[in-house]
C-alpha cells in the first residue's frame, strides 16, 4: 500500500498505525511499550479539563510523560470551552506536543458531564471549543469523535468540516455513534464519507484487530492511517505487525511464546516501577490477564495470580507460568 508519510504539524509520524487514548490502559509505561514495538503515535490517557483535579495522584500519573519520545500527544476531555482552553494551556507548558480533544468517549460519567461524545448533539459548542483550543495554544490540536450520537443521526461530516475550520490538524474517527458505545460492528461509510469531505489527514478507529483488517479499512475510507484500541491490550506488537503487513504486504513470523514473556516482564517491570508496588501489581493483573487470555491454561492462572500482592511474587509466577508453556506442560 501507499506508504505516505502523515505530519501532524511539524511532527512527522513514523507509520499509519497509532495507539488510540483508552482511560485507565494507555499510561506511560504501556506508551512507551507500544511506540518501541512500532506505533508510529501514541495518545495519553484523557485527562479532565477541570485543572482543580489534577493535584488527584492518578491525574498527577497521567500527566507524567518523562522519558517519552517525541511526539507527546495529551488528551483532554470537557465541555466548557474556557477550562479546555485552560487545561491546553497548561499541558502545553508541561510538555505536551500534540494535544488531542476528546469527543469520542461514550462513557457515562463522561457524557453526563456534558463532554466526550455528547457534544457531538451540539455543533455550535463543539466549533465554540474547538476555536477556542486552538487559538489558546501554539501546538498542533486534534480531534477525536464517533461518527455521531445516534445511528439515526450520523453528523460526522458536518463535525469534520467544523474542526477542519477550526484549524484541527486531524482526525480520529471511531466508526460507531455514541449510543452504539462498544456493541454491535463498527461501519466504516461515515469514515470515508467524512476522508472524502475535510483534507486533513483522517484515522480510521474501531474494530481493528488484525493486518488484513487494518488494510481493508484503510482500502475502504481512503483514512491516512488506522488507530488502535482494544486490540492492543495484551498485544502491544500489533502495531509493528500491522505495519509491516501494509508495506510488505505479508505477515511477519507469530511472536514466540519466549519473546511475549519477555514483553510481558518488561511491561510488568515498567508498571512496578512507575505506580510503586502496591498500585502497580493491582494494575498489573488487568495486563497480564490480557496477554494471557488466548494461552492455554490461562484461566487458572490468572485465579491464583490475581490473589498475589507481591511485585517479585508476579514476576516469579509469570517466569513460572511461561517454563510450563514451552515445556508444553499446559493443556491445550
Amino acid at each position: 500500500m501507499d506508504q505516505a508519510m502523515i505530519s501532524i504539524g511539524p511532527y512527522q509520524l513514523a507509520n499509519r498505525v497509532i495507539l488510540a487514548p483508552m482511560a485507565g490502559v494507555t499510561d506511560r509505561p504501556f506508551r512507551q511499550l507500544c511506540r518501541r514495538l512500532g506505533a508510529g503515535l501514541v495518545v495519553s490517557e484523557m485527562v479532565t479539563s477541570d485543572t482543580r483535579l489534577w493535584n488527584t495522584r492518578k491525574s498527577r500519573q497521567r500527566l507524567d510523560h518523562a522519558g517519552e519520545a517525541e511526539p507527546r500527544s495529551v488528551q483532554i476531555a470537557g465541555g466548557d470551552p474556557q477550562m479546555m482552553a485552560e487545561a491546553a494551556r497548561m499541558n502545553q507548558a508541561l510538555g505536551a506536543q500534540i494535544l488531542d480533544i476528546n469527543m469520542g468517549c461514550p462513557a457515562k460519567k463522561v457524557c453526563n458531564k456534558a463532554a466526550g461524545s455528547a457534544l457531538l448533539q451540539d455543533e455550535a459548542l463543539v466549533a465554540e471549543i474547538l476555536d477556542t483550543v486552538v487559538r489558546a495554544v501554539d501546538i498542533p490540536v486534534t480531534l477525536k469523535i464517533r461518527t455521531g450520537w445516534h445511528p439515526d443521526h450520523r453528523n460526522g461530516v458536518v463535525i469534520a468540516r467544523i474542526a477542519e475550520q477550526a484549524g484541527i490538524q486531524a482526525l480520529a474517527v471511531h466508526g460507531r455513534t455514541r449510543s452504539d458505545l462498544y456493541q454491535g460492528h463498527a461501519e466504516y461509510d461515515t469514515i470515508a464519507a467524512i476522508k472524502q469531505a475535510v483534507s486533513i489527514p483522517i484515522f480510521a478507529n474501531g474494530d481493528i484487530d488484525s493486518p488484513e483488517k487494518a488494510r481493508q479499512v484503510l482500502e475502504h475510507t481512503g483514512a491516512d492511517a488506522v488507530m488502535i484500541g482494544r486490540a492492543a491490550q495484551g498485544r502491544p506488537w500489533i502495531f509493528g505487525e500491522i505495519d509491516y503487513y501494509l508495506r510488505h504486504g505479508v505477515h511477519l513470523p507469530s511472536p514466540a511464546f519466549s519473546w511475549q514473556r519477555d514483553i510481558l516482564l518488561e511491561h510488568l517491570d515498567a508498571l512496578h516501577e512507575f505506580y510503586g508496588s502496591h498500585q502497580g501489581v493491582r494494575i498489573a493483573r488487568k495486563h497480564v490477564g490480557w496477554y494471557l487470555q488466548t494461552l492455554p491454561g490461562a484461566e487458572e492462572f490468572r485465579r491464583s495470580f490475581n490473589r498475589i500482592e507481591c511485585p517479585v511474587q508476579q514476576r516469579q509466577s509469570i517466569e513460572q507460568f511461561f517454563i510450563r508453556l514451552l515445556e508444553g506442560d499446559l493443556a491445550a
